[in-house]
């Protein structure tokens, strides 16, 4: 299954995603080494323009607009250069179905899961970037990755420096895994403060450079919430055996506690091409451009317990796993919509935990094990959120 880098032989590459943060990073490394690799396909959802100069750039066999109405505009802008075009869920499909030995999942939302399975169900190995495909449907996607003998390597660092610590080790030998978190912009606010802050304020992340919505994740902490879940599904440890420590200065990315009373940890510069750049060159390690960490410049490491109080996203995405079935689907759906209606001033920040603690109250937990029933209650649990987003009694605040 492990696909060695050789010089004669470049790893082909599909990315989904290769628009947003994770994909230009993917394509950061790519670039600093273009002999050893071949770009096989790359998706966007809508940024037409990015697609078709990142595709002619890196001379991709395939470009898919996610957003059908762009499909056009694509075809246009990339006629005479001999790559193909698609778009829509088909053209995501057909992009993860190409013969590609590695793929980076990297679609925001539940719109990649389909497309990760894609790539699972031919044997691939999947650097998995998209956190909503173990949260919505992790029972379905690791026994579709053991079923087919695919490869899932976590991009996430969190979950990519437990995969670290654990080369060689057996799970048996695992006491608890301790996940780390920045805290957010809003980890020293009061109540107060985090009750009117608005959307500029709670994607200015202190440490890392991500996109709007898991920038927002971060600072409700429900993007810890969203980690807890899937370290369940990728290393096999119930929900009291995963902790959560406020970790500001994002050094150390996550640590595994052993029952003999040791423990290990994976240290680096808060920059995604570090885990990404593990997975790219799986099983082998790859050197990258990333500013190398000076251990006496940090000086000191500190850590904290999280204030359940102030984030309760963390205390929801436990109910969630506990509770079992969709629920983790119904919790990733309604987060999503109250984010999105946050940064465009429909909510309160505070109003987000609120609203996906209501739409959970009133869902089902039915356990589902197909691709179509857990896409129909994710859809079913956004149109309940937007339904109380409507009927909304909290003044939301303004999107400056």
């Amino acid at each position: 299954m492990a696909l060695a880098l050789v010089a004669d032989q470049p790893r082909s590459v599909t990315i989904l995603g290769a628009t947003g943060s994770v994909g230009r990073s993917t394509l950061d490394l790519i670039a600093h080494a273009p002999e050893r690799y071949r770009i096989e396909a790359l998706s966007a959802h809508r940024n037409v323009e990015a697609l078709s100069d990142l595709a002619r750039r890196f001379r991709a066999r395939l470009a898919v607009i996610g957003e059908p109405s762009g499909y056009g505009r694509l075809k246009s802008e990339l006629a005479g250069t001999g790559i193909e075009v698609a778009c829509g869920p088909a053209g995501l499909a057909e992009a993860a179905a190409r013969p590609a030995g590695w793929v980076m999942a990297a679609i925001v939302g539940a719109a990649g899961l389909g497309p990760t399975l894609t790539a699972v169900r031919r044997g691939a190995v999947v650097a998995l970037a998209t956190k909503e495909a173990l949260v919505c449907a992790g029972a379905l996607l690791t026994a579709e990755v053991q079923r087919h003998g695919a490869v899932l390597l976590p991009v996430d660092s969190e979950h990519n420096a437990i995969f670290q610590a654990l080369r060689g080790e057996s799970v048996e030998g695992v006491e608890r895994l301790i996940l780390t978190a920045s805290g957010g912009p809003f980890r020293e606010r009061s109540l107060a403060e985090m009750a009117v802050a608005t959307p500029t304020q709670a994607i200015s992340h202190p440490n890392w450079a991500m996109g709007s919505k898991i920038s927002v994740d971060s600072a409700t902490m429900m993007n810890k919430g969203l980690e807890l879940i899937e370290a369940h599904h990728l290393f096999g440890l119930g929900e009291e055996r995963i902790e959560i420590l406020i970790h500001p200065e994002s050094i150390v990315h996550s640590l595994v506690a052993f029952k003999d009373g040791s423990m290990l940890a994976q240290l680096g510069q808060p920059d995604m091409r570090i885990p990404i750049a593990h997975t790219l060159g799986w099983p082998d390690r790859i050197s990258t451009p990333t500013r190398r960490l000076d251990l006496a410049a940090v000086a000191r490491l500190t850590f904290a317990a999280p204030d359940a109080g102030r984030f309760p996203a963390l205390r929801l995405a436990r109910d969630a796993l506990r509770q079992g079935g969709a629920a983790p689907t119904v919790l990733n759906a309604a987060n999503e919509v109250a984010v999105g209606a946050f940064l465009a001033g429909r909510l309160g920040f505070l109003d987000i935990a609120a609203l996906v603690e209501q739409v959970l109250g009133c869902s089902s937990y039915r356990m589902v094990h197909e691709l179509d029933s857990i896409l129909s209650i994710d859809a079913e649990a956004r149109r309940h959120a937007e339904a109380l987003i409507a009927g909304w009694t909290r003044p939301a605040i303004g999107t400056g």
